[in-house]
């Protein structure tokens, strides 16, 4: 039986071909604890912590057809991710991520009460987790020859 959250293992280059920057690293934040002092988001299969890695997806694709060029994911680990240090002085470092999974799900936040359900301009869309980041393997934006 194929579970409802299946998780699809990818590699990093798979998914950053043209290589990811790393823009920050903050907690991800469990809405249904609010007020409460520690109210970070835990994994439900581990209980750790959920940490949400900002990165700049450096594919000339990625900004296209209202694509962001930012994409978030989500880090199962016990402490905040550290980036590694920067190559390239005055830019963001560049990383990959170990443990990158894949998980599909259908966007229907756009879908409207009344709307007539070929109307409802769902999409498919997708999220990403991984275990760590760490410095990237090659310079981002190179071609291997």
């Amino acid at each position: 039986m194929i579970p409802l959250t299946l998780k699809v293992p990818v590699p990093s280059e798979y998914v950053f071909p043209a290589g990811a920057l790393c823009l920050g690293v903050s907690p991800q934040i469990d809405f249904e604890r609010r007020g409460e002092a520690d109210n970070q988001a835990r994994d439900k299969d581990t209980g750790e912590r959920v940490w949400v890695v900002r990165v700049m997806d450096l594919d000339p694709e990625a900004g296209k057809f209202g694509r962001s060029t930012e994409v978030k994911v989500k880090v199962v680990a016990p402490q905040q991710p550290v980036p590694p240090p920067s190559t390239v002085p005055g830019y963001p470092p560049a990383v990959e991520f170990e443990g990158l999974t894949l998980t599909p799900y259908v966007d229907s936040q756009r879908c409207k009460p009344g709307r007539s359900s070929g109307d409802c301009r769902s999409r498919m869309a997708y999220s990403l987790r991984a275990t760590s980041i760490r410095p990237a393997s090659t310079v981002p934006g190179s071609v291997a020859a």
